[in-house]
């Protein structure tokens, strides 16, 4: 006998369910099962009702999940040529087996990942079916990181062609789904995606113009169906000596040609899982016409929004990854940051933020973990032999002198690492003394700074270079002999840039006083208490006569300001 609490919804219970059960084994309804608008609402009422249920929870459970679990089999086994959208309709059968799958011995795994397979790979262009499937990751993202944590990193490359489709209007839920896309197999290939979020938008952008509107059909079955036949073309040229034709030469000259399915950036970009490999698009032959067509031509609505939206994401990226991320993986996503310094998508003002970005990671994570620098040392010493290709690579090289000098190359026991780090920099040093040659590798036409703006820039990487000259030898004194050299050849030598021979000039002066250029000079991380070292943390329990007295000016007599140093000190 059913108990009084199931007898009393009886009837509303017992109709929906019965509705679902129809549809589910409807056998006219086949071919597009989510084609009855009822159904939705009945899925919504079983769940409500199965969720306000006390004692009679279970009971109604266990009757309504094979309904449920049979619905959303014949819903994912629809076929492409389905009128209706399963992409409303699956979300909430999930959403059941999520709250109640503990009662029924019920692993949604599986569910979860045919969802994103079979609907939304097909779907994620449709707006409605976008946003309810971003407010369905948001309202369960406790369960999925606890259940399911390798879920959300497996399918990013999906969710990243939702937004590249759908743009800024739902860039504010992206952005609370964007921290669980993040694990140990995504973190490398996820910054990678997110750095040509703008490409992805130009292949997006290609498919639709050759084969139609993006929803309803499967991208990646498309690129699929092509791979049986680039196959016996690499057989054929194994075995006859012909040459494969090359159909890539004008995949991205001309907007309106069909998209080459067997272009390895377009296949990657396109993925809808992550394969846990670290893309490398810019080395593809079809990439610099790509690119030149997306710049000459008009840029499209979601171009526009993917160019402001992708330097927040890496931003959030950025954030989330030195609140989380340990060591290893920093040291493994620096040196491919620093790659990706100088190559990315043509736009200006992306080009200017996202570098922004980029520097301000490199710079915060050195500042974390100071270690890394001694670790990352090969990378480092690379990027400063580049400092001449092109201004992006200038403006890195500036940042990695800035972070060897302020960083002490490591800390103080980093002995053998800032030896070979200052010989790189004397290198560097001595090249833009005895040359001019900076920015003049570039190709003819590439080089957007005038002869001046290049004179400027070498001044400029010369300042950073003699101060982290200065610094680094501060730090380990047993370089300091030869960075009184360097810094002399430079107050020697009749520089076009008077700022270079000035700081040359200081820095010689400072090293006379030990104590004074510790004090200054000195590594902002693990100084000790050495002579000249004031931690100003512990200020407020000093006395005047603690201060060196150089910070005073040499003054005597009553204090010349009017001001305490309770206005200077840190509080708690």
């Amino acid at each position: 006998m059913a108990s009084p609490e199931l007898a009393a919804g009886d009837g509303s219970y017992d109709f929906h369910l019965r509705s679902l059960s129809a549809a589910s084994r409807d056998s006219a309804a086949a071919a597009d099962p989510a084609s009855d608008p009822n159904l939705l609402q009945s899925v919504r009422r079983v769940c409500e009702m199965c969720r306000e249920a006390k004692e009679a929870r279970d009971e109604m459970v266990a009757r309504a999940f094979p309904v449920m679990s049979k619905l959303f089999q014949r819903c994912a086994a629809a076929p492409t040529q389905a009128v209706a959208s399963t992409g409303m309709l699956l979300p909430t059968i999930l959403q059941f087996f999520l709250d109640f799958g503990e009662a029924v011995l019920h692993d949604a795994d599986g569910s979860l990942k045919t969802f994103f397979s079979s609907c939304l790979s097909r779907e994620f262009a449709d707006p409605v079916v976008a946003e309810c499937t971003l407010e369905f990751i948001i309202a369960n993202k406790t369960k999925i990181l606890s259940s399911f944590p390798t879920l959300i990193p497996q399918f990013y490359p999906l969710l990243l062609k939702l937004i590249a489709s759908n743009g800024e209007r739902l860039e504010k839920k992206f952005l609370e789904v964007l921290p669980l896309m993040m694990s140990a197999g995504s973190f490398l290939p996820l910054f990678l995606s997110l750095m040509d979020l703008p490409m992805l938008v130009v292949a997006l952008e290609k498919v639709e113009r050759s084969s139609g509107t993006l929803i309803g059909s499967s991208i990646a079955t498309i690129q699929k169906s092509a791979a049986p036949e680039m196959l016996l073309a690499l057989m054929d040229e194994a075995y006859t000596g012909s040459a494969i034709e090359d159909s890539s030469g004008n995949s991205g000259s001309d907007d309106s040609s069909p998209l080459d399915l067997a272009d390895p950036m377009f296949l990657d970009l396109l993925k809808d899982e992550n394969d846990g490999i670290a893309a490398k698009h810019w080395i593809s032959p079809t990439i610099s016409s790509t690119l030149q067509a997306a710049v000459n031509s008009t840029q499209s609505d979601r171009l526009k929004q993917s160019l402001e939206m992708a330097p927040r994401f890496l931003c959030l990226f950025f954030a989330t990854a030195l609140r989380d991320v340990n060591d290893s993986l920093l040291c493994a996503l620096i040196p491919v940051v620093m790659s990706r310094y100088a190559a990315m998508f043509p736009d200006k003002v992306f080009s200017f933020k996202v570098r922004k970005r980029l520097s301000d990671f490199i710079l915060a994570a050195f500042q974390r973990s100071p270690d890394i620098i001694a670790i990352l040392k090969k990378p480092i010493t690379d990027r400063l032999g580049e400092a001449h290709d092109n201004p992006a690579k200038t403006e890195l090289a500036l940042h990695l002198c800035w972070a060897i000098g302020e960083h002490g190359a490591g800390g103080i026991n980093r002995k053998d690492v800032a030896r070979e780090l200052f010989e790189n920099l004397e290198l560097l040093l001595y090249e833009n003394l005895a040359t001019s040659r900076l920015g003049l590798s570039q190709e003819p036409g590439f080089d957007s700074m005038g002869a001046s703006s290049r004179k400027s820039s070498q001044a400029r990487l010369l300042c950073f270079v003699v101060t982290a000259i200065a610094k680094l030898a501060t730090c380990h004194s047993e370089l300091l002999p030869r960075a009184r050299v360097s810094l002399a050849k430079v107050a020697r030598t009749r520089t076009s840039d008077r700022r270079v021979w000035q700081r040359a000039c200081d820095y010689l002066g400072l090293m006379n006083e030990p104590a004074i250029c510790l004090s200054v000079l000195g590594p902002s991380t693990a100084q000790g208490n050495g002579p000249g070292i004031v931690d100003w943390s512990e200020g407020g329990t000093k006395m005047v006569a603690h201060v060196p007295f150089y910070l005073l000016a040499e003054q005597k007599g009553p204090p010349f300001h009017d001001f305490s140093f309770a206005d200077l000190l840190p509080t708690e």
